[in-house]
């Protein structure tokens, strides 16, 4: 497989420009480093933000209950 050169680089970053905008860019690139990144913590096996905020309701529905035991 040939090696990709700045020509080649070049007309690949125009194409991209051309089908995206300049003003779309960085809302693309956001969202491609958003999916790289859940890619990567959900094979490495680390639980996502999303479970942290599923176990943060039980946490205060718990606290809740032993001020109205105490009380």
């Amino acid at each position: 497989m040939p090696q990709l050169g700045i020509p080649e680089l070049l007309i690949i970053l125009v194409i991209i420009v051309v089908i995206f905008g300049v003003g779309r860019l960085g809302e693309v690139g956001g969202a491609l480093g958003k999916g790289i990144r859940e890619f990567r913590k959900a094979s490495s096996g680390e639980p996502d933000e999303g479970d942290e905020d599923q176990k943060e309701p039980q946490k205060l529905a718990e606290g809740s209950n032993d001020e109205e035991a105490s009380s």
